[in-house]
């Protein structure tokens, strides 16, 4: 017999009963019935119920056993009574009658209980993260996170796609988060840097002459920590591909991401291939958001024209109107019979969470012949243009609609809260639902005007190919805002559950358009060069049309595990702080390696009291 196990305490059914085994796992769970004490003994692999009698030669050893304890007991297989059979456990049918334990190690008093799911405060969880990823909904997870990368890796090499290793010792980028630098002892005073992201490498394969690339790629950020944004460190399926449309990329995509989805569903329903394609313009209008939650069934409409009629009486929303800005109108299906308190609440968060004036509402009942509206707003809209606004918006009586005014990224952004407040208040759900609702956002626009600087800036990323013909774009004169805000970019973001798992683009792969792209936005050619002459240096040896993607592992793990924290999903996190508690890092380092590195640290200044 093994020295330690036969068999894992996941394994035993009734088809071993009869048979002496060997087990070894942690002591889970301890419980004394009448002279018999039954241990639950636990490994990465399940559980298995262990009893020991008085008359048993271990029973004094057993008897000894604390939570935590690693323990190797040795047994016959028998048959749980009838009306002790545990039908939620696969090992429920069975138990071990104990005539030999070996302990391999003891615990001490435990600062995070492994039995059971209580919340513990995060800065416990982390110190002891050994301890807290015994506990079996985060042991699941990790799990989880494990096979969900097997599945992503299989299915990209049935794809086509090829795994490639890019470095993670690079140059320091200019644009995006701030980099993690690293020191060179070989080259005093110059520093490598962690990669954001494979961005650039990954180009670069591409005009090496390789077709499809992957892999579960690190990435390094040094940003403030959020609910679906590890700091410091994530994973992303980095993928690129050459001589592709944005279509090609989206067909490579789906089924990866369908298909791990509902590998791990567990009865949950995915939306079907093909995913929606909502242009961002779109997506901003009806759902006030760039990564819309399509589970939800409200779609915002515009009423700036309505409340621009002559006949309105409402002036606060008319001087909107007069200045450019936009009215949006948030459905609430069945609102109408809500108690004042949930009108209140949605005014006052919209002022305290999103610094805005109010929701302004109406609920409108139907009294047979027409639709009535009521609320402090709607005695200074004629009937007819109430009835359009409600026509418009799809309302009916016993709804209601809110109302979100001022500039028009403004409104967007408060009705796109609204819309998600709204629907979780009201339990609402799409027809068709799904449990994980996929759409890709598109053309997203390629500038933007910046009312700080007065000119004209990128609106997300600099290096997606502009949705222009390139000839013509090269002609483009940098002070026509008019036409120059009206260009998308073939760009592209994969978005699920109201979630952004990434970003991608097709790649702007010809030097004199990727300059021209810049010149508009204010950078002169030198500027360009001396920034990113690498990339534009490869370019100019040949390179193909190609594109890509990288949805974050984390999100994708994330949403299936139904957490709403990267850290739930996440082997060894850090705190909001990013510090690892446990290991004690970041952490001073010795004279003689600062000396190696030649390096001086200087603390900054410590104001003094007043």
């Amino acid at each position: 017999m093994h020295r330690y196990r036969t068999h894992t305490c996941g394994a035993l059914r009734a088809a071993q009963i009869g048979e002496r085994v060997r087990l070894s796992g942690w002591v889970h769970r301890r419980r004394d019935h009448g002279g018999l004490i039954f241990i639950d003994l636990r490994d990465n692999f399940g559980l298995t119920q262990c009893v020991v009698e008085p008359d048993s030669p271990a029973f004094k050893a057993v008897d000894a056993l604390r939570s935590e304890y690693v323990a190797t007991f040795t047994g016959r297989v028998t048959a749980r009574p009838g009306d002790t059979v545990n039908k939620e456990l696969p090992t429920g049918e069975v138990e071990i009658r104990i005539d030999e334990l070996d302990v391999q190690s003891t615990a001490g008093e435990l600062p995070v209980p492994v039995f059971g799911d209580q919340e513990y405060p995060e800065e416990t969880r982390l110190k002891y993260r050994f301890l807290d990823l015994r506990r079996e909904r985060l042991h699941n997870n990790i799990l989880l996170r494990s096979n969900v990368i097997s599945s992503l890796r299989r299915r990209m090499i049935a794809e086509g796609f090829t795994e490639f290793q890019t470095p993670i010792l690079t140059a320091s980028s200019p644009e995006g988060a701030r980099d993690f630098l690293v020191p060179s002892r070989l080259h005093p005073g110059k520093f490598y840097a962690l990669p954001q992201a494979p961005q650039q490498f990954k180009q670069l394969i591409m005009v090496a002459g390789f077709d499809r690339y992957f892999q579960i790629a690190p990435c390094f950020r040094d940003e403030d920590a959020r609910a679906d944004r590890s700091p410091g460190e994530f994973y992303q399926l980095d993928l690129e591909m050459s001589f592709v449309t944005q279509e090609d990329v989206f067909a490579a995509v789906e089924p990866v991401l369908h298909g791990v989805f509902e590998e791990f569903a567990n009865g949950r329903s995915v939306s079907p291939l093909p995913f929606a394609r909502i242009p961002y313009a779109e997506a901003m209008l009806k759902y006030g958001s760039d990564k819309p939650d399509l589970r939800n069934p409200i779609v915002i409409v515009d009423v700036s024209a309505e409340f621009a009629d002559a006949s309105v009486e409402f002036k606060a929303f008319k001087n909107v109107v007069a200045q450019g800005g936009v009215v949006r109108a948030i459905p609430a299906p069945g609102a109408a019979g809500q108690p004042r308190s949930f009108f209140d609440k949605l005014n006052d968060r919209a002022r305290s969470e999103m610094k805005a004036p109010g929701l302004g509402y109406i609920t409108f009942e139907d009294d047979g012949a027409k639709l009535v509206g009521k609320g402090p707003i709607a005695k200074f809209i004629p009937e007819p243009v109430l009835a359009r606004i409600a026509e418009k918006a799809n309302v009916k009586g016993g709804d209601a609609l809110f109302f979100s005014a001022g500039k028009a990224d403004a409104a967007a952004k408060l009705a796109g809260a609204a819309r998600t407040k709204i629907g979780g208040e009201l339990g609402l759900k799409a027809s068709p639902y799904y449990d994980f609702h996929f759409c890709w956002v598109v053309d997203f626009p390629m500038y933007e005007y910046n009312e700080d600087d007065k000119k004209i800036d990128f609106s997300h990323n600099p290096f997606s190919m502009p949705n222009f013909e390139h000839d013509a774009f090269l002609k483009l004169d940098p002070m026509d805002d008019k036409t120059l805000l009206g260009i998308t970019a073939f760009q592209y973001d994969i978005v699920c559950n109201g979630v952004e798992l990434s970003s991608g683009a097709i790649r702007n792969h010809r030097p004199d358009v990727m300059i021209k792209a810049f010149e508009i936005a204010g950078y002169s050619a030198e500027v360009v060069e001396e920034k990113f002459g690498g990339m534009l240096n490869a370019l100019r040896y040949g390179a193909p049309p190609h594109g890509g993607t990288a949805p974050g592992v984390d999100r994708i793990v994330m949403l299936i595990a139904g957490e709403e924290n990267l850290r739930e999903v996440t082997m060894f996190p850090m705190n909001q702080k990013a510090e690892d508690l446990m290991m004690g890092a970041p952490g001073e380092v010795t004279p003689r390696q600062l000396r190696e590195l030649n390096i001086r640290v200087v603390m900054p200044e410590v104001a003094k009291p007043a």
